[in-house]
């Protein structure tokens, strides 16, 4: 009983009241990308954009992205929750609120967002609420964390479009949130581009084999 409990808890958001405090000092983090040496912290260099990504265990998910022509920087971390610089211990527990997130730093003359999003829905399940495959609790929803106007407005689009592709092809739901991008917080060093330093490890990366069609345009 208590194992099921305790699965059944962390599925749910904590509220203000539950949540654990954090602490005032981000972690200590990698300095640079351990795949293409660039600064993983850095502030997004002229003429390219950032968006944020949770797809399910951010290992998978950030190779996913560094491996796209155009994207410019990956790392992962933690994001829209509650606690302050949170430890993955923490987010572990579900009573942090975070969910696993990739931050994304890419050229748009190089990648578009509409390429982004395309490989966000084909590339995992967005119909699962808090879980990704045997993932389970908070930490693993499916989100995509804007920074611009225009990036949110073209997501919702992308959204709807995939929503009705589901659908036809007798699919569930989405459960994807769409907001603009809340703090983020970087995780420590192990898990900065975990899958290049340790190629066999986990990823759960797998979509439900439905193409993402292109947004209709929105009316003038």
């Amino acid at each position: 009983m208590f194992l099921i409990d305790r699965l059944t808890s962390k599925m749910k958001m904590p509220t203000a009241e539950t949540a654990m405090p954090g602490r005032a000092n981000a972690l200590p983090t990698a300095e640079n990308h351990y795949v293409n040496g660039r600064p993983i912290a850095a502030e997004v260099p002229a003429g390219m954009e950032e968006v944020f990504f949770g797809m399910g265990c951010f290992w998978g998910v950030e190779r996913l992205f560094w491996e796209q022509q155009g994207v410019w920087v990956t790392a992962v971390g933690y994001q829209a929750g509650m606690t302050p610089n949170p430890t993955y211990n923490e987010v572990c527990t579900g009573l942090t609120g975070h969910n696993e997130t990739v931050r994304v730093v890419y050229d748009p003359k190089e990648i578009s967002f509409e390429k982004l999003l395309k490989l966000f829905w084909e590339t995992h399940d967005p119909t699962q609420g808090m879980r990704q495959g045997n993932d389970t609790g908070t930490q693993y929803r499916s989100g995509i964390y804007t920074t611009t106007p225009a990036q949110k407005e073209q997501a919702e689009a992308s959204q709807l479009a995939y929503g009705k592709a589901l659908s036809q092809n007798g699919k569930g739901m989405i459960t994807t949130e769409v907001l603009e991008a809340p703090a983020f917080y970087y995780a420590e060093e192990y898990h900065q581009q975990y899958l290049a330093k340790n190629p066999m490890g986990y990823c759960n990366l797998g979509g439900v084999g439905v193409a993402c069609p292109a947004p209709t345009p929105a009316a003038s």
